[in-house]
């Protein structure tokens, strides 16, 4: 897997393979931020929080297209230690990248020091997680008003992406097995 664009353009990525693995494909990310193209005018001055990181290929993109920070969340210890190799391998800066080995919903659960212009979630498929961190991310304050909630779900999950107070649907998306639904904060 590779960097789609930016500063980081091309350079590879570690990803892990097996049982929970599902790194999110070019494709995705490219239409991930294709859609984002229109919701953030001023990249350098984004904070980013990737929920269920994973390899970090989403938030590294981010990095890659300018992005001043962002925090890479995941529990995984397979996950953890290949999103480290990528940080290092990419010379990703202590300052603009910061790891937490955690579950999302103990992270989510205490109120946010500072908010994100940009949260990425992008649960495990089959098991309903993007239903349980949804509330933790409004109500704790982790998204600042205005900012851009994306989920990357499989398609065939049940979200009723209207019911989230606060939150205006802007995209709802399907790829093949994966549906990418993109929310802003109202206030």
């Amino acid at each position: 897997m590779r960097i789609i664009s930016g500063t980081l353009k091309g350079r590879v990525l570690k990803t892990g393979s097996g049982p929970g693995y599902r790194p999110a494909t070019g494709k995705v990310r490219e239409a991930i931020f294709s859609m984002l193209h229109g919701q953030i005018e001023d990249w350098s001055r984004v904070q980013v929080l990737d929920l269920f990181a994973g390899s970090g290929a989403v938030g590294l993109e981010a990095l890659s297209r300018g992005a001043c920070t962002a925090v890479f969340v995941e529990n995984d210890a397979r996950a953890v230690k290949i999103l480290q190799e990528n940080l290092q391998r990419l010379q990703i800066a202590v300052n603009r990248a910061k790891l937490i080995k955690k579950d999302a919903e103990s992270f989510l659960a205490r109120k946010a020091e500072h908010g994100f212009e940009l949260v990425f979630v992008d649960p495990p498929y089959g098991r309903n997680l993007l239903n349980q961190v949804l509330p933790g991310i409004i109500s704790q304050g982790w998204l600042l008003p205005r900012g851009v909630l994306c989920a990357e779900v499989e398609s065939r999950l049940q979200v009723t992406p209207e019911t989230y107070p606060g939150l205006d649907l802007i995209k709802d998306k399907h790829y093949g097995q994966t549906r990418i639904l993109m929310w802003q904060k109202t206030s």
